[in-house]
């Protein structure tokens, strides 16, 4: 499955990481503490008990903290969620009271955004970030109340997002780093028209 990572402000050609079985022979894989993560988000990956970064990771983490776009191709299961997540919170900033969010992720389905939020409440607890996660099926006053207290992040279904969104409850002005989890699948179930006019 295919994740697209965007810097809002980097305009260059956007880096392709495709999942590889293991490092050539001969070189040597990088431990996490040496790909140029803060503290506290390697305090967060000690806690999730990872130990080595799986080859998508050790390819996107560098690319993702020196602010490139990144495409990455890897198969359920390869920790793409981590590749992107780990690194933009390292770099990412905190928004202020009633702001951000600063990044957003869109994924095609709850499953996968409660997937996605069981791996930033580990780390935005280290980072002291805060994070929401909105998608239907869920209270929306709760979800309102959320957003309209501030967060760094926002992971969201497009469908509730684009509902918030043409409510006058979310604006997404402030956003520095999307990322499209999913987006092959996004664009087989049919949302790719909602996708678009969420980044136009």
């Amino acid at each position: 499955m295919a994740d697209r990572h965007h810097q809002k402000k980097d305009r260059a050609d956007a880096a392709t990481v495709r999942e590889a079985q293991e490092a050539p022979a001969g070189e040597k894989t990088l431990a996490f503490d040496q790909l140029g993560l803060s503290r506290e988000v390697l305090d967060a990956v000690a806690e999730m008990g990872h130990t080595q970064p799986t080859p998508v990771q050790a390819q996107a983490i560098p690319l993702v903290l020196a602010g490139r776009d990144v495409l990455a191709a890897a198969q359920t299961g390869t920790g793409k969620t981590e590749a992107f997540l780990l690194p933009t919170l390292s770099r990412l900033g905190q928004a202020g009271a009633g702001e951000g969010p600063l990044m957003l992720v869109v994924t095609p389905t709850r499953e996968l955004a409660q997937q996605i939020e069981d791996v930033v409440s580990v780390v935005c607890e280290q980072t002291g970030q805060t994070a929401v996660v909105v998608m239907g099926g869920t209270k929306l006053d709760r979800q309102i109340r959320r957003l309209e207290a501030g967060c760094d992040l926002l992971v969201a279904t497009p469908g509730r997002l684009l509902d918030l969104m043409e409510h006058g409850h979310l604006s997404l002005a402030d956003v520095k780093v999307l990322v499209l989890d999913e987006a092959d699948r996004m664009l087989d179930m049919g949302f790719w028209p909602s996708v678009r006019r969420i980044v136009a």
